[in-house]
């Protein structure tokens, strides 16, 4: 079996570079991470997880900082620094302030992970049908970008 490799921009099939031109505008971001890219070896997983991505962090009853503050506290929980640091970045963008940051620092104190378990159960409260079924759509196809 092959290593999967990136797809970047320049080799990428009309179909690819239509995401790929997607996230970037709608994330305001110059390039896609190797979360995208690596994605893209398959067009149709990388349609099907941005589509459900973009319908999570659509407007709604929660506002788009306190979705990847939701993310970055979901990675926080799984230890993956991938996804801390994309998250981080793209909450500080969305403008989370050092007060509200949850932090990267290992192991997490007491107080970090009674915030991550109340920030994730405010979510839990407050996702609505639409939102959990795009979720679990998500988990079945084996999406996971945290």
């Amino acid at each position: 079996m092959s290593r999967p490799r990136p797809v970047e921009y320049a080799g990428a099939s009309a179909e690819v570079r239509a995401v790929f031109d997607d996230i970037k505008a709608t994330r305001k971001v110059t390039e896609v991470n190797n979360f995208w890219k690596y994605l893209a070896a398959d067009p149709a997983l990388l349609k099907r997880t941005w589509e459900t991505q973009k319908a999570v962090l659509a407007p709604g009853a929660l506002d788009h900082l306190v979705k990847e503050m939701i993310y970055l506290a979901v990675s926080v929980t799984n230890s993956c620094s991938y996804g801390i640091a994309c998250h981080t970045a793209l909450a500080r963008k969305a403008g989370m302030t050092d007060a509200q940051c949850l932090g990267n620092s290992w192991p997490l104190s007491a107080w970090r992970t009674r915030r991550i378990v109340s920030l994730m159960d405010f979510a839990c409260r407050s996702m609505t049908p639409s939102t959990l079924s795009a979720y679990a759509s998500s988990q079945r196809a084996g999406a996971c970008e945290t």
